[in-house]
């Protein structure tokens, strides 16, 4: 589509070069395109995801972000329209798969971008530095959740010089957490089944998140800056900061909630917005930190994607092979059903039956 990616620094001319044909009509690319590769498709896409819905037709094949665990009612409809999709959330945490991750891409990027908005929003610099002034002690910084995001965010808040703690109901991070130079808080309470298959942290009881809040109040009171990153595929993000650990914190002190879209890790967390609460602690909810970052977001998707497009098409003909695991997981909708076990399962839909032969 013309104009794609002029705002993330990539000219029409630049994609001219590498063989694309440039279309001003974004209606024909759907017209024409056997397959489209978006980021954020229906589902995930507030602002042209219906239109975009509408001008599917049957047979085309769509490839990008759908929030499929939130988004029933829009994978319903992608399968009446006989649309076959595949999401890039779904994208199995295997070796095979490492380049084709955009989920953790992504992340990555909202990681970083995340502690660089606190340390300009926050009225201290994050170094110890010695000066003819005197010396000038390190910003404190906890981060809660220690994945793709949270891990990145450790890295670059260290980078900058801050004073870096850590925390997850997983302990199996502790090393990686330790490895980038931040400590790792240890609570006296242990979660049950921490992890599922895929590595991602696996929803508590409320008792379990109760007693979580309460042993991590003091420590979250010792920082300058908290960065939540918790969230939990297709359920609500657990609330591990309350507005009480909030009136803790010293003025002038930053939270960066990048599960605001999910609901939000801190009880105040206004989704979407930046606000300042009775203490002055400031609290961002920004969505979709990677955007801001578009040139290298813009590279690492387009990477993982190309990736992905490698292994669904071979000479030119798509290989939709479903003993493969990565097309497998990945499926949502074909045929005119939703296909994918998993959602099917979430949404309480009834097993299909199990085919022989590999779709065409």
């Amino acid at each position: 589509e013309s104009g794609a990616g002029v705002e993330a620094g990539y000219p029409d001319a630049e994609y001219s070069a590498k063989g694309a044909k440039i279309v001003s009509d974004r209606a024909e690319i759907f017209r024409t395109a056997d397959i489209i590769v978006q980021v954020l498709c229906p589902g995930a896409n507030d602002k042209t995801g219906a239109a975009d819905l509408a001008a599917f037709r049957s047979g085309q094949i769509v490839i990008g972000f759908f929030r499929p665990m939130n988004s029933v009612d829009v994978l319903k409809a992608l399968a009446e329209r006989g649309v076959t999709s595949f999401s890039v959330e779904l994208i199995p945490r295997i070796t095979r798969a490492q380049s084709m991750d955009a989920l953790s891409s992504m992340a990555t990027v909202a990681g970083y971008k995340a502690v660089l908005i606190a340390g300009d929003i926050l009225p201290k610099l994050f170094p110890m530095l010695t000066t003819a002034a005197g010396t000038i002690t390190p910003a404190r910084v906890l981060i809660l959740g220690v994945g793709v995001a949270g891990l990145q965010a450790i890295a670059t808040a260290r980078r900058l010089g801050a004073v870096v703690s850590a925390y997850d109901l997983r302990p199996v991070v502790k090393e990686q957490v330790q490895s980038l130079g931040a400590r790792f808080v240890e609570l006296p309470i242990e979660a049950q089944n921490a992890q599922d298959a895929r590595g991602y942290a696996t929803a508590q009881d409320e008792s379990f998140y109760r007693r979580q809040r309460e042993l991590l109040g003091k420590v979250i009171a010792e920082n300058d800056v908290v960065i939540t990153t918790a969230v939990i595929p297709g359920k609500k993000a657990p609330i591990l900061v309350t507005k009480e650990m909030v009136a803790g914190m010293a003025p002038r002190s930053v939270i960066i909630d990048l599960a605001a879209e999910r609901g939000g890790n801190c009880e105040l967390t206004q989704a979407g917005e930046k606000i300042m609460v009775g203490n002055d602690v400031t609290i961002v909810g920004w969505f979709n930190l990677a955007s801001t970052v578009p040139y290298h977001a813009s590279q690492m998707y387009a990477r993982n994607l190309s990736t992905f497009l490698a292994l669904l098409v071979k000479d030119g003909k798509l290989n939709l092979n479903l003993k493969d695991d990565i097309l497998r997981d990945t499926l949502i909708t074909h045929g005119g059903d939703i296909v994918n076990a998993r959602l099917r399962e979430l949404f309480q839909l009834p097993a299909l039956a199990a085919k022989e032969e590999t779709p065409k």
